[in-house]
């Protein structure tokens, strides 16, 4: 949107976080036009530090930390604390994913950030959330994962619990922070008040199981694992062809009987086995195995071309690569390139939403560590002999030419 206005212009944001869920959400709050205020401690963002690496700089900070300005801050001296309360009391959300507790014992709690600024959004997002026998328990994604019912309802059929193959747990609970900031946000509107905001990985995983809820919570059933089969649907999975693997998704009559036609069998659409989803489910087998007799003589590639001629949800299994190159994803923009400080240019992929036809996206790379010291610092209105003071001392750091 470049040239425009975005959603967010205005909003200011101090990011407290690190690794990946907090840097994730503010990335997406940067993109829709929140300027991002990242404190990081001498040694930066852990993330700065984690492969791979293009020159020297990390993928998975470069990726995550787009839009931002960098100030570097040793919260572990109280003048430190108190600059970065300062800033703190300068910005409508503070985001932090320190483990429960710490924040408050580095005068940063969500109580004394809204004592000092009562319109602050302060959002803290951990593993287990704030309260909660398990609340200090160290978390990462596939600790999460094994602990949402996430691991347990993916995998083979009869085989070992499996995790998904990308850190769900820190994105979708990044994914959750916007959304509540978001929300708070417009309450404030009505209000004037700022809100703290609890969001847990954990929460956010179970939240995002709405089958294994009907089959738990509704139906009173154990949740099997059914590999890329839909444990409710069938036909909803993936089928052998000649070549590798076709994706069918069927819901409704309609669809089905297209498909049996399609498969040479269209006498099976009457079958009374197969005149319910729930049914068609119970004998999975049977109709895996006619869809397979056609499936498995065909390449991906004509099976494909002939389930879309017939209207029947379909696709091949691509690889990242194979998207990104698709001619859909070139017209979507689904990746980016950003000004990048060392890099030149550095790929992204930002947010997704479309507003009025354009998508937002940073106007920047990440930044170096350190790289916006002064100027977040000349910004509160401290001169230089202050800021140079505050160098000296070891308490702010600024980039290195």
């Amino acid at each position: 949107m470049a040239g425009t206005s975005k959603p967010l212009d205005g909003l200011r944001v101090l990011d407290l976080s690190r690794v990946l869920a907090g840097p994730f959400a503010t990335a997406i709050l940067a993109d829709l036009g929140a300027e991002i205020v990242k404190l990081e401690p001498p040694q930066g963002d852990d993330y700065r530090h984690i492969g791979p690496f293009r020159d020297g700089e990390s993928a998975l900070f470069s990726l995550t930390n787009r839009g931002k300005r960098s100030i570097v801050v040793d919260l572990k001296s109280e003048d430190g604390q108190a600059l970065a309360r300062s800033i703190a009391a300068s910005c409508d959300v503070v985001i932090e994913n320190f483990r429960p507790g710490v924040a408050a014992r580095l005068g940063l709690g969500a109580d004394r950030l809204r004592a000092e600024n009562p319109g602050v959004v302060v959002c803290s997002i951990s593993g287990f959330g704030q309260s909660g026998p398990d609340a200090g328990l160290p978390a990462y994604d596939i600790v999460v994962q094994a602990m949402s019912g996430w691991m347990d309802a993916t995998g083979e059929e009869g085989g070992a619990p499996l995790k998904v193959g990308e850190a769900l747990g820190d994105t979708a609970a990044g994914l959750y922070a916007v959304i509540g900031v978001l929300a708070a946000l417009v309450g404030r509107g009505r209000t004037g008040q700022g809100a703290t905001l609890d969001v847990a990985m954990l929460d956010c995983l179970v939240a995002m199981l709405p089958t294994s809820h009907a089959l738990h919570l509704y139906a009173g059933q154990h949740i099997a694992r059914v590999g890329n089969r839909h444990p409710l649907s069938t036909p909803f999975g993936a089928f052998r062809t000649a070549d590798g693997h076709v994706i069918v998704a069927v819901l409704g009559a309609r669809q089905f009987a297209a498909l049996c036609a399609l498969s040479g069998r269209p006498e099976a659409a009457a079958d009374p086995r197969f005149a319910t989803d729930e049914g068609r489910t119970a004998h999975e087998p049977e109709i895996r195995a006619m869809i397979e007799g056609w499936s498995a003589a065909l390449p991906t590639s004509d099976a494909v071309a002939a389930l879309r001629e017939a209207g029947i949800p379909t696709a091949p299994i691509m690889s990242l690569a194979d998207q990104l190159g698709s001619a859909h994803a070139q017209a979507r923009g689904l990746a980016s390139e950003l000004p990048h400080h060392r890099l030149g240019r550095a790929p992204v992929v930002g947010q997704p939403v479309r507003f009025d036809g354009n998508k937002p996206l940073a106007a920047q790379g990440a930044p170096a560590l350190g790289a916006d010291t002064r100027a977040v610092l000349d910004g509160l209105g401290l001169s230089a002999d202050q800021i140079a003071g505050l160098i000296a001392a070891g308490i702010v750091n600024e980039a290195k030419p």
